[in-house]
């Protein structure tokens, strides 16, 4: 099966916090992948979501490690929309 993965840059203008992490992320821009996989249909092609991972610390942070934690993909994006409404 065909695989991709695609980066995005997300911002989050206040601190947040996703299910499964220890402590709130500050504020910031962070890198997130999407691994996805090839769906074939008949008569065309779709992509479906089967990972996410986001990128800590954030970008503007310098830090001798960094690591890739897996993510819900819906928590992300509830934590955005939450981000939106409360700046």
């Amino acid at each position: 099966m065909t695989s991709r993965t695609t980066q995005t840059v997300i911002h989050f203008s206040l601190d947040f916090r996703l299910p499964g992490f220890d402590a709130p992320q500050p504020a910031g821009d962070y890198r997130v992948d999407h691994d996805e996989e090839l769906v074939e249909g008949a008569s065309r092609f779709a992509w479906r979501r089967v990972g996410a991972f986001i990128h800590l610390p954030a970008i503007a942070i310098r830090a001798s490690t960094q690591q890739m934690v897996p993510i819900n993909p819906a928590d992300l994006e509830a934590a955005l929309a939450k981000d939106l409404e409360q700046s």
